[in-house]
């Protein structure tokens, strides 16, 4: 596609917000800073996890931040759908479900590799809010006083008819043909102080303004902020060029639209979604030889990306193999091929990134190393061409620039393994 466009991914011709708003709710945009308290996690004493920072959604997976659910178990999610006295909502409530489930689901259970459910429990009729949509102003980069109001509102409508009480997530769904309801202001809201329903804290609420039909995959973006994760799309000061030179098509947190949308490894590592065994610390100079299984491949999915009965090590083999470069940096390797949540990739290798915990959500915390800097692919299609072809291909070698670090892709094992030499000086 020749533009490229933000939140979480791009829409049609328009922008999607991703600005930090403080509300009299305390209520703080995804790219804020919720703190909370720590629990250590098995994978604490792994020499290249890096340290948790204060920094909004950082990438240190040393701990987990106790404020965020952890997707490792079934979680529950209610949708709640708002409509307006100046609004006769032309959809129903079960269209707008279709759009965003079972996709949203399947999404999560095949990154996750089966460790991760997400439950849908959508209302089946419309909510009435108090006021007219066009009262709260609903906009990107929305006013703190009206989304306050909404919020309110949205809380004391719903809850006469909703135990929040039985969820772990929260969807407000709007009437996406309400005059006063703009589809870029779709965002997760994260509360610095908790509204409370049912005798449970809401911490954060997943606010939906969607069209029907919607951005593809935007309420897995979404729902990603909901687990900790950042943005890693690129907003430009002025609005302008593209959004998408840090990562491309190589995680949904960059694009919805990527051809590549599944998560990076680690990303899968500090959600608990990899075991440290599937993960391979490069932590001497030296030659280290590994063979990395497709991070897309998991039990019942071969790395051939054919569907078949579950077999012993698939899936379970070494996903992502890391380098430390400095106290709170890494180097990242896995291989991304056509298979799972990827198989629309359009380059198939070994992808090489950069990961620095103390970099904000939405300011670069993770970005991709291009192996093929002078070339481009898949333009029709690519949120970022320059990077489509980014990862290291069969027989190739690469060094990563400004490192004495350098990758050999040695071949393919008959399941579709990559085997990798990596040499670290």
């Amino acid at each position: 596609m020749p533009r490229q466009f933000p939140l979480k991914g791009f829409r049609g011709p328009r922008l999607r917000s991703t600005a930090a708003v403080f509300t009299t709710l305390s209520a703080l945009a995804a790219t804020s800073l919720v703190t909370g308290p720590s629990v250590a996690e098995p994978f604490s004493a792994v020499p290249c996890a890096l340290q948790r920072t204060d920094a909004h959604h950082s990438e240190g997976l040393d701990t987990w931040n106790a404020a965020y659910p952890r997707p490792t178990r079934a979680l529950n999610a209610v949708m709640v759908f708002l409509s307006f006295p100046d609004s006769v909502p032309r959809t129903t409530p079960a269209e707008l479900t279709a759009d965003h489930f079972p996709a949203t689901s399947r999404f999560f259970e095949q990154a996750s590799y089966g460790r991760f459910t997400l439950r849908p429990h959508p209302l089946n009729h419309w909510i009435r809010m108090p006021r007219a949509s066009t009262s709260y102003a609903i906009q990107r980069d929305w006013n703190a006083k009206n989304r306050d109001a909404y919020l309110h509102d949205a809380l004391a409508a719903a809850d006469p008819q909703v135990d929040f009480s039985r969820y772990d997530i929260v969807y407000f769904v709007a009437d996406p043909d309400a005059p006063g309801v703009d589809s870029d202001a779709t965002k997760v809201v994260n509360l610095d102080s908790p509204l409370h329903a049912d005798g449970k804290d809401i911490r954060r609420v997943v606010t939906v303004f969607e069209r029907h039909p919607p951005d593809r995959l935007v309420l897995a973006h979404e729902t990603g902020h909901v687990f900790d994760l950042p943005d890693l799309y690129h907003r430009p000061d002025d609005g302008k060029g593209d959004w998408d030179t840090y990562v491309g098509d190589w995680d949904l947190m960059g694009s919805q639209f990527g051809l590549a949308p599944d998560l990076f490894g680690w990303h899968k590592w500090k959600l608990g979604w990899l075991d440290p065994r599937q993960v391979v610390c490069v932590r001497e100079a030296g030659v280290t030889r590994l063979t990395l299984e497709p991070l897309g491949a998991g039990p019942g999915v071969p790395a051939t990306g054919v569907a078949g009965p579950p077999a012993f090590g698939v899936g379970h083999g070494t996903k992502l193999a890391v380098v430390r470069t400095g106290p709170d940096s890494v180097l990242a390797f896995e291989a991304r091929g056509p298979v799972g949540n990827d198989t629309a990739v359009c380059r198939a290798g070994i992808l090489v990134y950069r990961v620095r915990s103390g970099i904000e959500s939405g300011t670069g915390p993770i970005e991709v190393v291009d192996a093929h800097p002078h070339t481009e692919a898949c333009w029709e299609n690519s949120v970022y061409p320059p990077l489509a072809d980014a990862p290291v291909g069969l027989g190739e070698s690469f060094t990563v620039p400004d490192t004495h670090v350098r990758v050999e892709v040695e071949g393919r094992t008959v399941s579709g393994a990559w085997t990798v030499k990596i040499t670290s000086e």
